[in-house]
Parts: C-alpha cells; structure tokens; sequence
C-alpha cells in the first residue's frame, strides 16, 4: 500500500492549515516527507473543506508551480490535487506525474480530454459539489450502491475520452457529502468498491468522523485505520503526516 503525503500550499486547511503556505515552508516539508519514506507528494494550493471559498486560477498556479517544479528534481512522484484542466496540464509540464481529481471530472468539462492527452495517471473521486454545499447533499439510499452507481458513469466518460484503464484510480471521497455514518459504511464496504477493477485510494485523513476535537487527536485514528487497511488490497493512503504510516504498513 503507498503512501501519499498531503503537502497543502493553503492558508486554511484544517489539518495543517498555514504550516506550509510558502514556497520555503512546503519544499521544506516535501523534503521531510522524502526523508521519511513517501511514495507520492500530493501538492494542492485550493482547499477543499467544508464552506471554503474558491480562489483564482492565478492564485492556485502561484502557489502549487514552483514548489511542483523543486520537489520534482528529486525525482519523487508528484500528483497534483486540483479540479481545474489548465492547473493539471501546468503542474505536469512542471514535473508533476499524477492528476488527483476530487471533483472525479464534474467540476470541469475540459478535464478528462485534458488527461487523456497528458497520459498521466488520474484519481478519480466521488464527489457531488463545492465545498459551499456538499453538506446539503449528504443524503443517500445506500451510500456504498449510490457512491457506486455515481462513480461509474464519471469512469465511463474518463475511458470514453482516451483515459487509459490502466492509469485510473478511483476514491470514494470520504467526507466529501458524506456524513460520518457515510463514511465508515464506505470503509466496512471496500471490497465493493475494488470489484469495480480499478486501484483504490483512501483519503480519510483527520478527517471529523474519525472523532477528535484537534488534528493530533485524530491523528491517532488515521494511523489505527491505515493499519486495518494495509492487508486490503488498497492502493493508498492519503495521509499528513508520512512516518507513522510508513510503519503501520510496515508492520512497526
């Protein structure tokens, strides 16, 4: 199972929100990340919480592009997390290898054509609108038959455009429209999720439904469940902090 380092070039996450929002501070995180053994550095300069504005295409170019392009000579695999084509196609020129998608191609139409002719691989999440109102739709049926039945035609159009099936991954999207007893009906269903034959990535990282008033409290639950992963056949764990998983996976 790999390991995703989170590295936000974000004023206001709140997991890690303003640690790393310059240019020294997330080169210097990314090297940390390295040190500690990452397989991929997931750089993101838009934050996805809850209620958060949208901020410019400039803005999210100015943040993510330079530490993108300083991380990317050592040679460590990078994606980069954003919704928008033209920031996708700018961080793979600057040395990005990886598309992280959490809006699964809805939030741009430009974006499956946009991969398909990159030829990098793609996450592809389940995801039902912006962070203004994603909590407003967390209702559900069946969460695990809904998020599937939702992911599904997100994959068809992704494979329709030229996006190779074997460079897509997919994510449930955990706490994204999806209230805590979403969210672990979701984990308890994973093997449903993987029967659709593609990698699976896991973000629940400090994450709220984990419980936990502060990002070290839960902290602890992400490590707990990344152990309970690792023998599931996951592809990765989009994680903030790099070692302690590193070692869960491990065994340690």
């Amino acid at each position: 199972m790999l390991v995703m380092g989170i590295l936000n070039l974000t004023p206001d996450s709140f997991a890690d929100g303003g640690r790393h929002n310059s240019y020294e501070a997330g080169v210097a995180h990314g090297l940390e990340m390295i040190a500690e053994g990452v397989d991929i550095i997931d750089v993101g300069g838009e934050s996805t919480r809850p209620g958060a504005d949208r901020i410019s295409v400039d803005e999210e170019l100015s943040r993510v592009l330079p530490v993108i392009r300083k991380l990317a000579e050592t040679g460590i695999p990078i994606s980069i997390d954003t919704m928008r084509a033209q920031i996708a196609r700018e961080a793979v020129i600057a040395g990005a290898s990886i598309i992280n998608d959490v809006s699964g191609g809805l939030a741009d139409p430009d974006m499956f054509h946009t991969v398909a002719d990159l030829q990098v691989p793609y996450i592809l999440m389940h995801w039902r609108g912006q962070s203004k109102e994603m909590n407003s739709k967390a209702i559900y049926e069946d969460v695990v038959a809904d998020v599937i039945a939702e992911l599904k035609p997100q994959i068809d159009k992704a494979l329709a455009a030229g996006v190779p099936k074997e460079k897509l991954i997919i994510d449930p999207g955990l706490g994204f429209a999806k209230d805590s007893d979403h969210n672990w009906s979701i984990l308890n269903n994973l093997e449903v999720f993987k029967s659709l034959g593609f990698p699976v990535l896991i973000g629940a990282s400090r994450k709220r439904f984990l419980g936990g008033a502060t990002p070290d409290e839960r902290e602890n639950a992400t490590i707990e469940l990344t152990k309970k992963l690792a023998p599931q056949g996951i592809w990765g764990v989009r994680v903030h902090s790099v070692k302690p998983h590193v070692d869960a996976i491990a065994g340690k």
